[in-house]
């Protein structure tokens, strides 16, 4: 790394538990609580500012409002089984303003998405290994 860039980047982490403690509070305020893997993240300041600001500005993109930002949360929580981070969205999308029917909904599509992609992987394997007779 070139030595202003090393520079910027010192004095920028010089500030990590601050930055950090930031980070949380503003997630606290955007999730309407503190992810419980955060206390034992800062444990390593330094590690914990660059992986959180990073998540924490993926989570809130410029091109999406917080409620469509919480809907996509919701169905990527549903999809990957996440069932602690599920709840936690969940909760925020209606923070945010999301309605009932449109948190079911989302739930819905992943997991007819969900449903596809073990249907497509099985009957793929069905085919090449039965063949594609009965049709």
């Amino acid at each position: 790394m070139n030595p202003e860039n090393t520079r910027i980047l010192d004095a920028f982490l010089s500030h990590a538990e601050e930055i950090g403690d930031d980070i949380v509070a503003d997630t606290e305020a955007m999730l309407g609580t503190v992810p419980f893997i955060f206390p034992i993240l800062q444990e390593r300041p330094e590690a914990f500012v660059l992986a959180a600001l990073a998540d924490y500005k993926t989570a809130r993109p410029e091109s999406l409002d917080a409620r469509t930002a919480e809907l996509v949360a919701v169905a990527a929580a549903a999809g990957a089984g996440a069932d602690k981070c599920l709840k936690v969205h969940i909760r925020a999308a209606l923070r945010a303003g999301s309605s009932r029917d449109e948190i079911l909904d989302t739930l819905q599509i992943a997991g007819l998405i969900g449903k596809t992609k073990i249907l497509a992987t099985a009957l793929r394997e069905f085919r090449d290994a039965c063949g594609t007779e009965g049709r």
